[in-house]
């Protein structure tokens, strides 16, 4: 008797879960992104806010909740309420990064987070400011051996700060670091030579690298980007070691209803199939990436290791 007592009562869980994900959503989902607007987490987080609306007949909206190279913005997703109405659209580095990089995190990444699927990867360039006397890699590496130079950043932990480190390392030279709180306050002090280089998402440098504002000098993936033909490898231009790629994908706070999870995943694996949204992302430089949320999690963990080594190699401390 007691037996089938536990087997109806597994049941009605069951069913009550599954009532709860079909249900779901029923009020306004918020899709927090830890940068400003103008790089590619705030593209990606937008542009799958835009389309989970229209897929689940709810309001989603986007937050840019900035500050701390992602921590404040990852702190309070891990905090919210774990039902699926609060998610983070991040790139890897508040994730993987931060952990190897800052003293104390108000989150544990395995501890803290359901990932959901990652969407986007984005391989990033080194550009030299309009009036540097530079347009190679070995320019800049000549000029970092003659006299300070001061290169861009996200932030603290962003995956342009590693890049950089990555560079100083295997080049044998100093950079100063000038961290912002984003790409898009980064930029304009790099355009007005405020600051030498800056490192940035490709899909993000590609449009003033064409206005002319610009200079790209090397691109951190394996091959060449076909948005810059001409533009080399740092392999190519004889630093192997310097490989990242940044990637960006949606998360929810741990412990939210795996069925909700799971709904939140197949509708963004649509997303990532349709044409404007293949358009709107590929036209922008990014590279789709569609994961299960076990594959994500995979992947978290291997880069967290993975980071935590370089970190110790490099001797890369905030604050």
């Amino acid at each position: 008797m007691r037996i089938q007592r536990c087997e109806v009562l597994v049941f009605l869980l069951l069913f009550a879960g599954a009532a709860w994900s079909q249900a779901y959503p029923t009020r306004t989902v918020k899709v927090v992104v830890p940068f400003p607007p103008g790089g590619a987490p705030d593209l990606v987080g937008r542009t799958l806010a835009n389309r989970l609306a229209e897929r689940l007949g709810q309001s989603c909206v986007g937050e840019n909740r900035t500050g701390a190279g992602g921590n404040i913005a990852a702190e309070a997703v891990a905090k919210a309420a774990p039902d699926g109405y609060t998610l983070l659209a991040t790139s890897d580095g508040p994730l993987v990064i931060n952990p190897s990089v800052y003293k104390e995190l108000p989150f544990n990444t395995l501890r803290d987070f359901a990932p959901i699927s990652i969407a986007a990867s984005a391989g990033l360039v080194l550009m030299a400011c309009p009036s540097l006397p530079a347009f190679s890699l070995q320019d800049v590496l000549s000029l970092a051996r003659s006299r300070k130079l001061t290169y861009a950043s996200s932030g603290y932990g962003s995956s342009q700060h590693v890049a950089a480190e990555l560079l100083k390392d295997s080049a044998g030279i100093d950079l100063t670091h000038v961290p912002y709180k984003g790409f898009g306050a980064a930029v304009g002090d790099a355009m007005s030579c405020n600051v030498d280089l800056i490192f940035g998402a490709i899909s993000t440098g590609l449009p003033h690298i064409r206005a002319g504002k610009l200079k790209p000098i090397a691109v951190t993936q394996p091959k060449r980007h076909p948005g810059l033909p001409d533009t080399p490898t740092f392999g190519e231009a004889g630093h192997r070691a310097v490989v990242i790629e940044a990637y960006m994908g949606l998360l929810a706070p741990a412990g939210t209803p795996r069925q909700i999870v799971d709904k939140l995943y197949t509708e963004v694996e649509a997303i990532l199939k349709e044409k404007e949204t293949v358009e709107r992302l590929t036209g922008a430089g990014l590279d789709l990436v569609r994961s299960t949320p076990d594959e994500y999690a995979a992947r978290i963990k291997a880069d967290l290791e993975k980071y935590a080594k370089l970190a110790k190699a490099l001797a890369a401390k905030a604050e």
